[in-house]
């Protein structure tokens, strides 16, 4: 426990990606004291043209009760 999925769009390269990774388990170490080999980190590229229907509207309308950071626009309305 933890476990933290990042969606994204495509065009990160390997390094940044596992550079986010590392930085967001530093963090949940730090911030939940927890053991990092508890915390765990998936990455999943979201085509742009796809992002309305697989992230926007099931993740951030349909949980807006859940974010607790929302994004400032929605470019897709």
């Amino acid at each position: 426990m933890p476990h933290i999925i990042v969606k994204l769009w495509p065009g990160r390269s390997e390094e940044q990606k596992a550079w986010l990774a590392e930085e967001i388990v530093k963090d949940v170490v730090a911030v939940l004291k927890s053991e990092e080999k508890s915390v765990s980190v998936a990455i999943e590229e979201i085509k742009p043209e796809d992002w309305p229907e697989k992230v926007y509207r099931p993740d951030i309308l349909g949980n807006s009760e859940k974010l607790y950071k929302k994004p400032g626009y929605n470019p897709f309305e």
